[in-house]
């Protein structure tokens, strides 16, 4: 299985245009640049791209562990905070921090945190990024 995302990018870095598609259509032609990646301006950027991959990569695999162990989730609802720094002369994403919220009857805190762990290592979009990755759990009644 292979998935393809494209960026048509035109000028220099700061005098910019940039646009990112996606094959599925989800993005097409969606604007990006420095100044939405730098300065906050209204545009996407790579680091909130991959927040929003891990994300779902993760809730994904959760649900699957969570089948797996007898659960189903009424609601999950993941972020992913994605840490860019200034690094040696460059710059690096240095962090990636999970935050889960989910509501899935009959789990115990401890097979709850268990179960988001085993699927926090084992998301591909986990095993693809070299970072740390730190996750926040909460368990709803």
């Amino acid at each position: 299985m292979k998935r393809k995302g494209s960026v048509v990018w035109q000028g220099g870095i700061k005098d910019s245009k940039g646009e990112i598609s996606t094959e599925s259509g989800a993005l097409s032609s969606y604007p990006y640049g420095f100044a939405s990646r730098f300065e906050g301006q209204k545009g996407s950027n790579p680091e909130e791209l991959i927040g929003a991959a891990h994300s779902a990569c993760f809730t994904m695999a959760l649900s699957k562990i969570l089948g797996e162990a007898g659960f189903t989730a009424d609601k999950m609802e993941t972020s992913a905070v994605v840490t860019l720094e200034q690094v040696d002369g460059g710059f690096a994403i240095t962090a990636i921090h999970l935050t889960l919220t989910a509501k899935i009857p009959g789990a115990s805190q401890e097979e709850f945190e268990e179960l988001a762990g085993r699927a926090k290592a084992g998301c591909p979009v986990s095993k693809v990024l070299n970072t740390e990755i730190t996750l926040d759990t909460t368990l709803e009644s």
